[in-house]
């Protein structure tokens, strides 16, 4: 029997002093530059705006190709708006390390002539592209937030990681942009998040369930992380649950629960679906809180193959890789329990949640 490799989700004072982070205080320069671009390393930021017409706009630039993450750095930029009508509208700008700048003391990121700048508070987003031109402002409503220090490590030495950091939980998003001769000035709600790690997720990861929702005065983010084989299955939570402007709890009290039901193998993908996730959790100051999303359709399934071509794509059939990206609409509910009892519950009826599946089927049935 192989050996299972060691994989953690730090909280402990030693791993905070030696990344020089502060237990419960996330600093500007964690949303700046965390990686030098060598091979297996990869780098983004991602901003998305939901405005009350049903519009979406999400905003992602790449330190290089999310597809070639062994491949040399190739600054890019990518902004997709859908409208109320469905129509989706997409662009991409890529540029040179000499039109490119990373800062490394806040988050300060340009491509070309499209950019993020922000500080933790107050984002500013541009893009210019040659088929889309926008503006997008970002203003947290809840303060920046890690899961315990942000890394999961995987190896005997902690020699791979996968970090992520949402600086912008919730806030206001005010968007500008033209399509097909029509200006348009949107505001809504919007987030924002950083992402790096030094090795493809597909070698660490197997699956994970995530989601994030805006459940009346609530907003959540979850998810439930599984990693490879070779890292025994392990799984790791992450989870915050807000009301208002003020964070309730996240998962560094070590009291989620996660329970899955409804079970389905997907037909396009072969992958195994759990048709309802449940969150239950204990805050600090022992209040029971139970988050529930309940899937009623799919917006979009991916086999990652078909994304590959040529010599790539027969590679992986070899190997027998068979990925694959499953994203689902349907309800999330915020339940507040005591003593047994639900005593207040809020219902979102149009939630989005997602389950990325990079591994072969069924670690989930260890």
């Amino acid at each position: 029997m192989s050996k299972v490799l060691k994989s953690i989700h730090p909280d402990d004072d030693q791993h905070y002093k030696s990344m020089g982070l502060t237990r419960g205080r996330v600093e500007p320069w964690e949303d700046g530059l965390r990686t030098t671009g060598v091979k297996g390393e990869y780098e983004w930021w991602y901003s998305d705006a939901h405005f009350p017409d049903g519009t979406i706009m999400v905003v992602i630039f790449f330190s290089k190709s999310p597809i070639d993450v062994n491949g040399p750095v190739k600054p890019q930029a990518t902004i997709e708006i859908t409208l109320p009508d469905g129509r989706k509208f997409e662009d991409q700008v890529e540029a040179t390390m000499e039109k490119s700048h990373f800062g490394k003391e806040h988050c300060d990121v340009r491509v070309g002539e499209s950019s993020i700048v922000g500080d933790l508070k107050h984002y500013d987003i541009s893009f210019k592209g040659e088929k889309i031109q926008a503006a997008l402002t970002l203003d947290g409503t809840i303060p920046s937030w890690r899961s315990q220090t942000g890394s999961i490590f995987f190896g005997d030495k902690e020699e791979h990681y996968f970090a992520w950091l949402p600086a912008i939980p919730e806030g206001r998003a005010t968007a500008e942009f033209t399509l097909e001769g029509r200006s348009y000035h949107l505001e809504g709600s919007g987030y924002h998040d950083h992402n790096w790690g030094d090795r493809i997720m597909l070698q660490l990861m197997h699956h994970w369930y995530w989601g994030r929702a805006k459940i009346g005065d609530y907003k959540v983010i979850s998810a439930w992380i599984t990693g490879e084989k070779k890292y025994g299955y392990k799984e790791f939570d992450v989870f915050m649950l807000a009301k208002g402007n003020k964070i309730l709890g996240d998962n560094s009290n070590h009291t989620l629960k996660f329970v899955s039901t409804d079970e389905y193998i997907d037909e396009q993908t072969g992958k195994p679906v759990y048709g309802k996730v449940i969150y239950e959790y204990t805050t600090e100051e022992g209040e029971n809180y139970r988050i529930t999303y309940d899937r009623k359709g799919d917006i979009s399934k991916q086999n990652f193959i078909d994304l590959l071509s040529g010599p790539t794509k027969l590679g992986a059939k070899l190997i027998g890789f068979d990925g694959a990206y499953l994203r689902f609409e349907g309800e999330a509910s915020v339940e507040r329990i005591e003593n047994g009892e639900v005593v207040e519950k809020v219902t979102e009826p149009s939630a989005v949640w997602e389950l990325m599946y990079f591994g072969k089927s069924g670690a989930d049935k260890k």
